[in-house]
């Protein structure tokens, strides 16, 4: 007879010992399970401990659907926040957390690493890897980080800067890192890590400044390379790496891609299938996203914009799959991939699923790669259908803008972004944050590379609001976000969840017949997963993009969240996001029935839009200056001075003495430091006294607007973009 800890040792007394026959020789009791205790084994049995998120997706298929039900359709009245913990961060946040044994592992702005006690929320450590501020010039879409790996007792993340980095779980403390990018080139990592058999694979980021992609295999245990898969082809005059490489160069025609770097980044989704032994990945953009510049011989220009399936073993391509042969819109197919086992035609299909960018969702073979099916999930414009004997898009021919500018949909942030979709075998749907979005594209006759700036090939002074107002309430309208329920079998919307605001966070869906989402507008909220209807929604005082989690302790439920809002269109979209007092406060929220937990009460004030110093400006400066500020500017404070993140410095509110300092912060690197590099290798004086002048004469027309009878007609467009709702008192803490 044997027991365990304080109660074996109690009951060996002398006495009771030679009644039971207990001895000390007897085995010591069981060790408590280490910390971040992960493996393959593990991962591929998730079903058997549903109360963990041990990967990414919670399992290897990334299907992002939870067996657990104590939190339904029924309960979810009772549902209440159980723990919030403040990052002290106003920059995007859009991990997905990992849950080992009542420990929560995530990551933040500047690739911090964070370890929680999942039950209450109380930091067990921090890990910051001191990404240089100055580096933020290089991620186009905010200092983000979606999320770590865990393996055997380390904690696995990337950095902005291009690390990769193993911590100790217990600790907290650094094991090793490896640079996995060449610093000399403006490369990124925002993605989260996945881990197969004992190999840690990251991907990169940067097409947009000019990089050539590819994806690595490190070991777990030592962070030596193992293997590496470029996506497109470099300088042909050289030996090719792979027969792939060889293969994909037939497809780039005309041009010197390789100078620039030819794009393909792996900057999110992969998935892994244990019996077929495919890693999946999926490959981005172009660099330059325009092809009549990128490869002005035409060309499917592979693996861009395509899913690969890779041998993790030593990193060979089985086969690919293309969505957008020859991109020249910034297609991606980098979006959220899902393995499952669907019956279609009377025959179950091993299939890989995907809405990428191009608006198209796709039902592909995993074990080899042919396609099944594809219909339009949002408005597409590019392309009138994808042929069903080829695969291949028909495109339409006046979605071309050589020549022309053309308005195109999807737009560059795509029908479908990073944010993660959800499958549930129980409904059969999978479950999109769609996004319908357009983009007025012309191509840029005056493009050269600039090694420190977005090399996009297209004339980014389309992303001037436009200055007629009734047309600019009428672009205002036109930004529209919904959860969509999508049939795979049937490629047809089964309901649709239609949002008040754009760019709405990632999804989780339970055997609660719930989809659990978070939305820009400061809420989150749970849907009933067969009809779309409203079961549950609560304030959080902060937008959300990031995808929820579920696990249980103790016997108990919970949903957690990290809420922090940002990223791509945060930055870049112009449109404001701040309304019903919602701030950009980071925070990570955890829910569980009974949760009795409250947030403050956020203490906000409204700042009109101050009156811009006056200085003398010509027409040609502002002219100038619009076309400077949307090539160097836009991507970080919004196109027309439209900052939709509190994370950046709205322009439209600089104040004086940032007016007198304009010179030394934005042509000598002042604030640098700050993540505000200096731009004196690509703009003069006189370029950056024109930005100026733009920004001021904008501020000015913007503020005739807001005095005038459209902000009366639309209040509900024009209040954000007129005021700003900023904290007034720092709020409080508490869990």
């Amino acid at each position: 007879m044997k027991f365990h800890n304080a109660l074996f040792y109690a009951a060996c007394t002398a006495t009771f010992l030679l009644a039971t026959g207990c001895s000390n020789e007897e085995s010591p009791p069981p060790a408590e399970p280490s910390a971040g205790d992960v493996d393959g084994a593990r991962i591929a049995a998730a079903a058997s401990e549903p109360g963990n998120w041990l990967a990414h997706g919670r399992t290897y298929d990334e299907q992002r659907h939870s067996p657990l039900d104590q939190i339904n359709d029924q309960s979810i009245g009772d549902l209440g926040l159980a723990w919030y913990w403040d990052t002290n961060t106003t920059r995007g946040l859009e991990a997905t957390p990992i849950v080992v044994d009542g420990v929560m592992y995530t990551t933040g702005s500047w690739s911090v690493v964070w370890a929680h006690d999942a039950r209450n929320g109380e930091l067990l450590w921090s890990y910051d890897p001191e990404v240089p501020r100055d580096y933020g010039k290089y991620a186009c879409c905010d200092v983000v980080n979606r999320g770590a790996a865990v393996w055997k007792g380390s904690v696995y993340s990337g950095t902005i800067d291009g690390r990769l980095i193993a911590i100790n779980a217990t600790t907290g403390e650094l094991e090793w890192k490896v640079q996995t990018t060449d610093p000399e080139r403006p490369y990124t990592i925002t993605g989260a890590p996945r881990i197969v058999k004992g190999k840690v694979i990251i991907g990169n980021g940067g097409a947009e400044y000019g990089v050539r992609g590819y994806i690595t295999a490190y070991d777990a245990a030592t962070g030596d390379q193992l293997w590496r898969f470029y996506t497109v082809p470099g300088d042909p005059s050289q030996p090719f790496e792979s027969p792939a490489m060889e293969h994909a160069a037939t497809t780039w025609r005309g041009g010197k891609w390789w100078e620039i770097g030819g794009g393909g980044t792996v900057w999110d989704s992969m998935a892994y299938d244990p019996e077929l032994n495919l890693l999946y990945i999926g490959v981005g953009n172009g660099s330059p996203w325009n092809r009549y510049l990128r490869s002005p011989g035409g060309g499917d220009n592979l693996y861009l914009s395509s899913m690969v399936a890779i041998n993790p073993d030593d990193g060979s391509m089985l086969w690919y799959y293309q969505t957008t042969p020859g991109d020249t819109w910034d297609y991606t197919a980098v979006q959220h991939m899902i393995l499952a086992d669907i019956e279609i035609g009377d025959e179950m299909r091993k299939v890989i699923m995907q809405a990428p960018k191009n608006g198209f969702f796709y039902v592909i073979d995993r074990t080899n790669g042919e396609f099944i099916s594809a219909e339009a999930y949002v408005p597409v414009t590019w392309a009138t259908r994808i042929d069903p004997e080829t695969g291949r898009p028909v495109e339409n021919p006046d979605a071309h803008y050589a020549n022309d500018v053309k308005k195109i949909r999807p737009g560059p942030l795509g029908g479908h972004n990073w944010h993660p979709m959800a499958y549930s075998p129980e409904t059969g749907y999978v479950y999109i944050p769609a996004l319908n979005l357009s983009f007025k594209y012309g191509q840029d006759n005056a493009f050269r590379y600039q090694p420190e700036n977005w090399n996009l090939g297209v004339d980014m002074t389309t992303m001037a609001p436009a200055s007629d107002p009734d047309q600019l309430i009428a672009d205002l309208q036109d930004v529209k976000g919904f959860l969509t329920a999508w049939d795979p079998v049937a490629q047809k919307e089964v309901w649709r969840v239609q949002h008040p605001l754009t760019w709405n966070g990632g999804l989780l869906s339970t055997s609660g017949n719930l989809v659990f989402q978070g939305r820009a507008d400061g809420h989150f909220a749970a849907y009933k997963a067969d009809t779309g209807s409203l079961a549950w929604e609560y304030p959080v005082d902060v937008g959300i993009m990031a995808a929820p989690v579920t696990y249980t302790i103790d016997g108990e439920q919970y949903v957690a969240v990290v809420a922090g809002w940002g990223g791509g269109f945060g930055l870049t979209s112009g449109v404001p996001r701040h309304r019903n007092n919602v701030l950009d406060q980071g925070r990570i929220l955890a829910f569980k029935l009974g949760g009795k937990a409250q947030l403050p009460d956020p203490e906000v004030v409204f700042i009109d839009l101050p009156q811009p110093p006056d200085i003398d400006t010509t027409p040609e400066q502002v002219d100038r200056g619009l076309e400077l500020y949307h090539l160097y500017c836009s991507v970080c404070h919004g196109p027309g001075v439209t900052a939709s993140t509190g994370g950046i410095p709205d322009l439209r509110y600089a104040s004086a003495d940032t007016h007198a300092s304009w010179k030394a912060i934005v042509h000598d690197g002042a604030y640098s430091q700050r993540g505000m590099a200096g731009f004196s290798h690509v703009l003069s004086e006189e370029d950056t006294t024109a930005i100026q002048a733009y920004v001021v004469e904008t501020v000015k027309a913007t503020i005739g607007l807001c005095e005038g009878e459209y902000r009366t007609n639309y209040p509900e467009l024009l209040d954000t973009a007129c005021t700003r709702a900023a904290p007034g008192a720092a709020s409080g803490g508490g869990r």
